[in-house]
């Protein structure tokens, strides 16, 4: 299993796959079910540090196993996570908040229509006035 956090000074090392998978033309395709991974293996997403908001690509939505029209809540998401991987991936997060910092954690979830998967996330902060007020990344089916 990955886990670690990286300076920020990194990011471009941490998000090259980002440059080369975009997830907007890969939104354009819908699965052929709610729950299908096919070509939609990998997402972008963001979460809003102020009221915990989520902005999903629809790679997100289909690594977790659910529809592209909703609106999914960070604790919602975060149920999906086994209870080991949730853990882990709730310090890592939160000591990436508080030192500024990215991370790279590989983490079992429980889609919501009862698969089990592996999926790598990959997360920076977003920073304003020296606070960190987001994070966002990639997330990725393994």
């Amino acid at each position: 299993m990955l886990e670690h956090s990286w300076p920020l000074h990194e990011r471009s090392k941490r998000f090259e796959l980002g440059l080369v998978l975009n997830s907007a033309v890969v939104d354009l395709i819908p699965p052929p079910q709610v729950g299908d991974i096919g070509i939609h293996h990998t997402g972008c997403w963001e979460c809003d540090l102020a009221d915990h908001s989520l902005i999903w690509s629809g790679g997100v939505y289909d690594l977790f196993g659910l529809r592209r029209s909703i609106t999914v809540s960070r604790d919602d998401a975060v149920a999906l996570y086994c209870e080991s991987s949730r853990a882990a991936m709730e310090s890592l997060r939160a000591y990436a908040i508080k030192q500024q910092r990215g991370f790279t954690i590989d983490v079992e979830i429980k889609s919501a229509i009862g698969q089990g998967r592996w999926m790598r996330l990959i997360a920076a902060p977003v920073i304003q006035d020296g606070k960190v007020t987001k994070l966002h990344g990639l997330k990725i089916a393994l």
